[in-house]
This record gives structure tokens, C-alpha cells and sequence, in this order.
């Protein structure tokens, strides 16, 4: 049975990836298929079966969140919108699992799957919305110790499966309330679109919520690495927009030590992106 689903899958330059996206979307029976054209003017045309997709054309890199919202607007008819990064593969079930959750849950906006990377590990998508000292601490020590207390805390679920906010590589979302909240920020060119999304759902007055059955393989990066320093700037100015966006009272006051704290990171990740690629033969 076809399921009520428009997936709207931004492509950059995923190539062969995306087709087997296209193909695990399809066999998942989800009923539209919208696939934008974020990268270089019939990059993707040549990858997807033009009568088995709608695919939108911009003619320029729109980012991430802009994308999506173009993809959106070019097909109308279905009440769930699942968003997927051109690089994933959708387990057996995974859409309807999600599709069935939002069916029981209807205070539940948004929920999002568990994410695999291709050698079956997690991949941390379901997180909280970072204060001024778990994101410092989490900013600061994650790129040297994966593991330390503060980057646990922020990629935790709550007991009752509710979450924060869950990654825009792939998630379910009603139409009713994508609309509701104007859709993705546009000033987010890439990273952080996600968590300001999800943080306008829940003020909105729904929820977000994790589907530990359903599953989805992820193969992480493989379109930033065209572009890893851009890549890692854009990551640290969605950072910075969001803390600034969202800080208030007290908080407010605070911002200006996470823009140091971002700052300083931005440059330890740029330079060590330097020092790899003088390592690599």
C-alpha cells in the first residue's frame, strides 16, 4: 500500500548514492518523490529516472534548508513530508513505522529514525537543545575526546522517547506543522537548520519524538567532502546564528563568550583540516 509520504531529498553531487536513496524510498512505498538539485546544473538528472522523481532544478546551491523548502513547495498533495539527505538508504519499514507513530502520537510533530553509519554504528541523531555550558563543553572537548560526559548529555534521549531535536538527515514531519512554523530558516545556508527547525515545533506546541524501529543507513559527509573548509565555517556560523537566535534573559548575556568559544574552535578545526590534507599523499 502506498503511504501518504512526499520525500524531498536535497542531492549535491551524491551521484551514485542517491540512486540507491531513490531506490530504498521506492521500495518503502512512499508515494512522491521530489529531489533538488542543489550542486552543479545536471548533476542529478543524470542519476535519477526523471519519470520516477519530480526533480527541481534552482540552477545554484540553494543550502540545505532553502532546498527543502523548494522541494516542498513543488509537490502538494501528501500530509507527511520525509525529509532524507541524498546519501541514505531506508531500511525495510521504516517509513511506515514513522508514518504509524505520528498516526497514534498527534501531539507529536516530528519524529525522526535511528540513524546507522555503513559499519553499523549510531550515528548521534537525536539530541538536546544546547545550553551555554554543554554546548562549550561539548564544542571544545568533542573533537579530541568523543566521549566525554558533556557530548553524552547533549546527544541523550529522554525515558519517554521524546528528544529535543532530531538531525535533518533524515526525518518525518507533518505538512500541517512544517507550514505552521514557515518552513525551515533560510538564513541557515547548512548545519544547525535542523535543531532551529525542531526548536520552532516545539513552540509551536508539539513535540518531537524518536522511532528506535525505524532505521536508516547513512553514509555521513559524503557531499561536504567536495567542500570540508566551507563545510566546517557554515557548521560554526549556524552554530553561532542559533545560540544568538535563541538566547534569552540571562543566557542573552552569555552569547558573547559562545561566540568566543566558536571562534576559537572554528580556528583549531580549520587548522587541523589543513594539517590533514598536507598529511595525505
Amino acid at each position: 500500500m502506498t503511504l501518504p509520504v512526499t520525500a524531498v531529498v536535497v542531492d549535491f553531487h551524491a551521484d551514485e548514492a542517491l540512486v540507491g536513496c531513490v531506490r530504498s524510498l521506492q521500495a518503502n512505498d512512499v508515494d512522491r518523490i521530489v529531489v533538488v538539485e542543489n550542486g552543479r546544473p545536471g548533476s542529478t538528472s543524470a542519476y535519477v529516472d526523471l519519470d520516477a522523481v519530480t526533480l527541481v532544478e534552482p540552477g545554484l546551491n540553494l543550502g540545505y534548508g532553502r532546498g527543502v523548502n523548494r522541494g516542498v513547495a513543488a509537490e502538494a498533495t501528501n500530509p507527511y513530508l520525509l525529509v532524507a539527505n541524498p546519501d541514505l538508504i531506508v531500511h525495510e519499514g521504516a517509513v511506515a513505522s514513522m508514518v504509524a507513530y505520528l498516526d497514534e502520537h498527534a501531539e507529536v510533530g516530528v519524529v525522526g529514525p535511528t540513524i546507522e553509519r555503513p559499519d553499523g554504528s549510531r550515528y548521534p541523531s537525536l539530541r538536546v537543545f544546547p545550553n551555554v555550558w554543554l554546548a562549550g563543553a561539548h564544542a571544545v572537548l568533542a573533537p579530541w575526546w568523543p566521549g566525554n560526559p558533556a557530548t553524552a548529555r547533549y546527544r541523550a534521549p529522554r525515558p519517554d522517547g521524546t528528544v529535543d531535536w532530531v538531525s535533518g538527515a533524515c526525518f518525518l514531519i507533518r505538512r500541517s506543522v512544517l507550514e505552521a512554523v514557515g518552513g525551515f530558516d533560510e538564513r541557515y545556508f547548512m548545519f544547525a537548520e535542523d535543531m532551529a527547525l525542531c526548536w520552532r515545533v516545539w513552540g509551536a506546541g508539539w513535540t518531537v519524538a524518536a522511532v528506535p524501529d525505524a532505521v536508516v543507513t547513512h553514509v555521513e559527509g559524503l557531499s561536504r567532502q567536495r567542500a570540508s573548509r566551507a563545510m566546517i565555517v557554515a557548521h560554526h556560523q549556524s552554530a553561532l546564528r542559533f545560540e544568538w537566535q535563541t538566547a534569552r534573559g540571562w543566557r542573552r548575556l552569555l552569547a558573547p563568550v559562545a561566540s568566543l568559544v566558536l571562534g576559537a574552535r572554528l580556528a583549531a578545526m580549520l587548522a587541523l583540516d589543513s594539517w590533514t590534507r598536507r598529511a595525505r599523499p
